[in-house]
């Protein structure tokens, strides 16, 4: 697996890279990204086996690793059909680097960005965006116009975050109206997340949540069918739900990104059987490496992956695969390790799966691809940092 990104005499290891490729793993500079790349890839060629036994699409979130080398390997080994994203220059980097389809899966109203949407066709992409408002189509018509490109659309529905989108099947038909008359967009569908639903612990909970999504979805579906409107995308579904949106008859088209990498919050959901996810469903591919750099207290080692190294919305890490030390609090630059027994040393390295790993990877510049205990890849996190 090659890196589309060129590693070259530029990038000095502990300066501003974390590895080289060919190095032992016990050489990696931390705090950094490690991706287990065995695991990875069984995890993005599962999510294609599911999309695929279900009848439907998936679009990868880009939102989650906001990297065009991984995005790539889902398209290339995923059977995924694009990316989606939150924001414009995010879909900007995909697109310059090569990535075909792309949807925002959010809304575009500032003119500047509105502006910059409507020129990444130039850049050999579909462009999607997500509206709610009719008052925002001429905006994204007149962009388009100007740039000679086409815009397409999709309506979004809140069944359920209580974010964006609108609440009724009248309002999904005006505004899919005005966006087909419209000269320089195409009506392409609807976006339908259900977010809100995603970390619920219970199946049960979980399905509950998503059966009143699909019946706002389908009516909207319908509604917009009676006046001769038909969707290309009915998008949704996440890590926490996709199985009921892929078997609803409703969603054609998948969202989910956590599920390649996997969190501890994520893990910690319950499937149909009441197994957490990160116990068979899905594997832990994402780690922060960090190291033990102080062990003064008997107690308690201080490791190099503190708030600067993750977000920890979503809680503290956990420590993959140990049960006699346990992360506990951390502060700017340092992680605290309750060690009751003290078999941690100082320089000891270990694993730590973050509690969230959208904004994880916000925080990084590298991944580090690891197979059998050597670095193979590294992939730099393309659009880390680009929240405009």
């Amino acid at each position: 697996m090659n890196a589309y990104t060129k590693i070259t005499d530029q990038y000095e290891v502990g300066y501003n890279i974390p590895a080289a490729i060919g190095m032992d793993e016990a050489d990696i500079q931390t705090p950094c990204l490690v991706v287990d790349l065995d695991a990875f890839e069984r995890n993005v060629k599962k999510m294609r086996d599911h999309a695929a036994k279900m009848g439907v699409r998936h679009r990868v979130h880009g939102k989650m690793h906001k990297s065009a080398d991984v995005a790539h390997y889902q398209i290339e080994h995923g059977d995924a059909v694009g990316v989606c994203c939150q924001k414009v220059s995010e879909a900007e980097a995909f697109a310059r680097a090569g990535v075909k389809d792309v949807l925002v899966s959010n809304q575009v109203r500032d003119p500047a960005k509105i502006d910059r949407l409507a020129q990444i066709p130039k850049l050999g992409s579909r462009a999607i965006c997500c509206v709610d408002d009719i008052t925002n189509v001429p905006d994204l018509s007149n962009a388009a116009m100007k740039h000679g490109t086409e815009i397409e659309c999709l309506v979004e529905i809140d069944c359920g975050a209580g974010r964006c989108g609108v609440t009724t099947t009248e309002d999904v038909i005006a505004i899919a109206k005005a966006i087909d008359f419209a000269p320089g967009l195409k009506f392409s569908g609807i976006q339908a997340y259900q977010g809100a639903m995603q970390h619920m612990d219970k199946y049960e909970d979980r399905k509950a949540k998503i059966d009143i999504a699909v019946a706002m979805v389908k009516d909207a579906v319908d509604g917009l069918k009676a006046e001769g409107l038909d969707c290309d995308i009915v998008g949704g579904g996440g890590t926490g739900s996709y199985y009921f949106e892929g078997n609803s008859g409703v969603y054609n088209e998948l969202q989910c990104g956590s599920y390649a990498f996997m969190d501890a919050d994520y893990g910690r959901i319950l499937d149909k059987d009441g197994n957490r996810i990160d116990k068979g469903e899905w594997e832990n591919a994402l780690f922060i490496l960090t190291s033990v750099m102080s062990h003064a207290k008997a107690d308690k080692a201080i490791c190099d992956a503190g708030l600067k190294a993750q977000s920890v919305d979503s809680g503290l890490p956990v420590i993959y695969g140990r049960d006699d030390v346990e992360y506990v609090k951390c502060s700017d630059e340092h992680g605290v390790i309750a060690d009751p027994d003290g078999v941690l040393k100082v320089n000891d390295k270990l694993k730590l799966v973050p509690g969230h790993c959208d904004p994880t990877c916000n925080v990084h510049d590298w991944y580090v691809g690891v197979r059998g205990g050597k670095v193979e890849t590294l992939w730099p996190v393309t659009a880390r940092g680009l929240a405009y």
